[in-house]
């Protein structure tokens, strides 16, 4: 499964229709806020979801900001992984 990355989300599918996503907003300069986080049903228990926010993740530290999880998914996932904390914003 491809991850994409889209204007403002990561994405597996098309980005007008995807399957599964991680949507953020970018907060000024240096935040993004991850809002949204949707699996279609057919990829659910594939570890989907993890992915995308991993993405999300990677793409923050390279571009050097801070991420807020407002979403119980991506916020649960911040949770479970130590290493996300340092990127809390």
């Amino acid at each position: 499964m491809e991850i994409k990355q889209g204007t403002q989300s990561f994405y597996i599918g098309n980005e007008e229709n995807s399957e599964a996503e991680v949507h953020f907003v970018r907060v000024g300069e240096n935040r993004i806020i991850l809002d949204h986080t949707h699996v279609a049903e057919h990829l659910r228990g594939q570890n989907v979801g993890q992915q995308l926010v991993k993405a999300a993740v990677e793409y923050a530290k390279k571009e050097k900001l801070q991420v807020i999880p407002l979403c119980p998914f991506a916020k649960a996932e911040f949770e479970k992984h130590p290493d996300y904390q340092e990127l809390l914003g």
